[in-house]
């Protein structure tokens, strides 16, 4: 008798970049080549640790994600991709993703990806006006890209998203709808369009704090400003063809992301590399936020884990529903009576009833999902349904 595999998503992280953003909180910065050498020889030797662990796994998506994974060599990332082969199930229609950068890559390097089974390509733009990309550090021009992007279509790639970033200082409506337009004239299968967070410990949470973003060129655009870009966002993209499937997350019928929609469905999922997060059965850990330790662990054969955290079920819960509905179809009350045998009324009854006669939740028959005044402030929404 065939034992069906469980659904398992692999999350590669590949902390180097050329140049750190100026809003970017994220675990990356540059490193010399020998340094990445070294982090893929780790990477390769963690990956074989889990050949017998996941046997009863199949995976189902990968993503390399950073830093910017296409600053690897072709070889580079032909011998991770070895490894995965040598030490997991990988389902043969498997979506892969490779994020990249605009400069980063040309048509070999493009080639070598298809070659060894990358079908998607994740892309950060962030912006068409050269003027917002110099300020938001940015290392590629808007022609730069362009020019990748005609890499891109010569590859033949057909799954291709493109991350865009609102709300930034100095930016009008004017020049967010000309970027919106500029990117739809390339017919990408998928667009990322995020608001701005201003995170701590970056520049612009600095230049922030200092008052440089309270006027002048480069002022912050107001609330109103702000919901105005994602209202025309919501409105440019559905014209286009491209229909709001999350929160931040717009695709043509059938290019939804698989890989992210896993993390809101809590499928579990693997993290590889320094750094990386992983959801396994009930447990959460965390990889050292550490390359060079990284390394020297690996190779000493030591557990690279910092934190781990048993979920208990009021936490699995309080998940299921604020990942579940950052998704547009909201979550499923059959679906969470079938995961945790109690009603989602007996849980969350009072909260549900009370968001939605606040119209910011709707509730339709077996759904729930946020209302379109609910995804405008999905953040205090969701904090509605944390224990």
């Amino acid at each position: 008798m065939m034992i069906k595999k469980k659904e398992l998503e692999l999350y590669l992280h590949i902390p180097f970049c050329v140049k750190k953003c100026n809003y970017c909180d994220f675990f990356s910065a540059s490193g010399s080549e020998e340094e990445q050498e070294a982090y893929v020889q780790a990477m390769v030797q963690e990956i074989h640790l889990y050949q017998e662990k996941f046997r009863p796994y199949e995976v189902k998506t990968i993503f390399l994600g950073g830093g910017t994974p296409s600053l690897l060599s072709g070889s580079q990332t032909e011998r991770i991709f070895q490894s995965l082969h040598d030490s997991f199930k990988i389902a043969r229609d498997a979506e892969i993703t490779m994020e990249m950068n605009p400069g980063t890559v040309d048509l070999q390097k493009l080639k070598q990806y298809k070659e060894i089974g990358v079908n998607r390509l994740s892309i950060g733009l962030q912006s068409a006006q050269n003027r917002e990309l110099k300020m938001l550090g940015r290392i590629h021009t808007f022609e730069d890209f362009l020019e990748t992007w005609n890499e891109v279509e010569k590859a033949g790639f057909e799954n291709r998203n493109i991350d865009l970033m609102s709300a930034l200082p100095g930016q009008k409506l004017e020049t967010w709808e000309d970027t919106l337009k500029k990117v739809l004239a390339l017919q990408p299968e998928h667009i990322s369009a995020y608001s701005l967070i201003l995170e701590e410990g970056t520049p612009f949470y600095n230049w922030y704090e200092s008052g440089r973003f309270n006027a002048g060129d480069w002022e912050l655009p107001s609330e109103e400003e702000e919901y105005t870009m994602g209202e025309r966002t919501i409105q440019i993209l559905q014209d286009a063809g491209m229909y709001r499937y999350e929160i931040s997350n717009y695709a043509k019928p059938g290019k939804e992301c698989r890989h992210n929609l896993g993390y809101w469905n809590r499928t579990e999922y693997l993290g590889i590399g320094a750094g990386s997060s992983s959801l396994i059965g009930e447990t959460r850990f965390n990889h050292i936020r550490d390359r060079k330790e990284y390394i020297e662990m690996i190779r000493r054969g030591e557990d690279v884990d910092t934190e781990q955290e048993f979920l208990s079920t009021e936490s699995q819960m309080e998940e299921f529903m604020y990942l579940g509905l950052r998704k547009t179809e909201g979550i499923s009350r059959t679906a969470f009576q079938d995961y945790f045998q109690k009603s989602l009324d007996e849980i969350y009854g009072t909260v549900i009833e009370k968001l939605n006669d606040e119209k910011l939740l709707e509730c339709d028959g077996d759904r729930v999902r946020l209302s379109h005044r609910g995804m405008d402030v999905s953040n205090w929404v969701l904090a509605e349904f944390l224990f």
